[in-house]
C-alpha cells in the first residue's frame, strides 16, 4: 500500500502514454507487481498480513508511471468458507494501450458505489458506467485481443482505462444527487 499514490498526485490526473513492444525489463517487471499486488490482495489471510487493502484493478499511475498499462483481476463470484474465490476468475490480464472499441446504451453502476486504492475517503454515489464493453488491448507479450465485457467485469475495466486518462470514478458521480443514475441503469450489488 506504501507505493500507492494517493489521491491529489498529479500522476493520477495525467494522460498516460503508450506503451512500447517489446516491453521492457521495469515494464515486464510492472505488469508482474501489479498482478501480483491484486492476487495477494484478494486472499484474506494474506492482505491482513501484508495491511493491504483488496482490489480488483491496479493502473500504472497508481503507482506513479504514466503509462497506459492496468493489472485487472476479477475473482469468480462463489467463495468458499475462508473467503478465497471458488473457480477461475471473470477476467483476469494485464491491460496495456486497452481501448473501448464499442459500448452499450444501457449503464450499469455498483450499489455500494465504488471505491479505489488512490482514494481513502469513502465517496458515496452511483458512478454509471457502460453496462457492456468491446475492449481492445496488448497482453504482455504484445499480443493483440478483442474481447466483449459486461457488468462487473466491464465496470472495473473501465474504472481502470479511467485512470490512464486522468479520471477518477468520482468525477462520474451526480453533485446534485450522488444517487441519481441514467435512466434504465441496472444496479449490480
Amino acid at each position: 500500500m506504501k507505493d500507492i499514490v494517493r489521491d491529489g498526485d498529479p500522476v493520477l490526473r495525467k494522460r498516460a502514454q503508450k506503451v512500447a513492444f517489446p516491453l521492457s525489463k521495469k515494464d515486464q517487471q510492472l505488469a508482474h507487481d501489479m498482478m501480483e499486488y491484486l492476487v495477494v490482495s484478494q486472499d484474506p489471510k494474506l492482505c491482513k498480513h501484508y495491511g493491504l487493502r483488496a482490489g480488483v484493478g491496479l493502473a500504472a499511475p497508481q503507482v506513479g508511471v504514466s503509462e497506459q498499462m492496468a493489472a485487472v483481476l476479477v475473482p469468480a463470484e462463489d467463495t468458499d468458507n475462508d473467503g478465497k474465490p471458488n473457480g477461475d476468475p471473470l477476467f483476469k490480464d494485464v491491460i496495456i494501450n486497452p481501448v473501448i472499441v464499442s459500448e452499450s446504451v444501457q449503464y450499469g453502476a455498483l450499489t455500494e458505489g465504488e471505491g479505489c486504492l488512490s482514494v481513502d475517503k469513502d465517496i458515496p454515489g452511483y458512478v454509471p458506467r457502460h453496462d457492456r464493453i468491446t475492449l481492445r488491448y496488448q497482453d504482455t507479450e504484445g499480443k493483440d485481443h478483442q474481447i466483449r465485457l459486461k457488468h462487473y467485469p466491464a465496470i472495473v475495466c473501465q474504472h481502470e482505462i479511467d485512470h490512464l486518462h486522468g479520471v477518477l470514478f468520482y468525477d462520474h458521480i451526480n453533485k446534485k444527487d450522488p444517487f441519481e443514475a441514467p435512466k434504465d441503469t441496472v444496479l449490480f450489488s
